[in-house]
């Protein structure tokens, strides 16, 4: 799996996702600069967390229209594997590659702690290893994730089995205590109509080995592996 990740001025989890793909899972990864104006010859692109641009005018607004952003888009379209994680869940908002919008924590507080997520579905190209119901511990560190959309939106959204990732106790179970940023529904992540772009807030190259207390991140990342057997670009 040829996996590019993006780097904007102001990104800092690119090392921690390289270090995911390539160390742990020993498969190719290359850097993308933000100016580059084409992701040919990849796979996978992966929008890191970070603040990029600074988080100026809103999260990912600035980096919407960076010119790597546009072969990215493209690359989406023609159905390529694109996850965004965290800031890059933000920026694929604002390119319009996702719907809804994160605001910021309903707490007004930076969290930076240990979730579990419930897997919705396994349709995507992330979750395909997972069976719908399973619980996984992945931690997150945000000031702005708390999803929102639209009430017919979020509707088309279940609907769809575009609810990918939920907020959730141990146990499985969905409760208001369990979700620590206010997002609607308890929504951690979605994904487009197709199954191939997904966006989450959590982070899962920081549970992809035992030192990190968790390796249940891997389970996106090679997901996506198999994924390419079904997902032409």
């Amino acid at each position: 799996m040829r996996t590019g990740v993006v780097v904007f001025p102001g990104t800092w989890s690119d090392r921690d996702c390289a270090h995911a793909v390539l160390d742990v899972l020993q498969e190719p990864v290359r850097f993308v600069d933000h100016r580059e104006q084409t992701v040919d010859r990849l796979d996978l692109v992966i929008l890191p967390g970070g603040f990029s641009y600074g988080d100026y005018l809103r999260c990912g607004a600035i980096a919407r229209f960076a010119p790597v952003m546009e072969a990215v888009t493209d690359f989406a379209n023609r159905g390529g594997l694109v996850l965004g994680i965290c800031n890059g869940f933000q920026i694929l908002q604002e390119a319009r590659l996702l719907p809804g919008a994160l605001l910021r924590n309903a707490s007004c507080e930076f969290r930076c702690e240990w979730v579990h997520l419930r897997v919705e579905q396994s349709n995507s190209a992330f979750t395909l290893d997972c069976r719908p119901g399973q619980v996984l511990r992945i931690p997150i560190s945000h000031g702005e994730g708390n999803f929102f959309a639209d009430a017919e939106t979020l509707d088309a959204l279940e609907h769809n089995g575009q609810v990918v990732f939920r907020y959730c106790a141990a146990d499985g179970r969905v409760t208001e205590a369990s979700n620590p940023n206010g997002s609607l529904r308890n929504i951690a992540g979605i994904s487009n109509a197709h199954g191939n772009v997904v966006g989450l807030m959590p982070h899962p190259e920081r549970a992809c080995e035992p030192l990190l207390g968790s390796e249940d991140g891997l389970v996106l990342f090679r997901s996506a592996i198999h994924a390419l057997t079904r997902v032409a670009v």
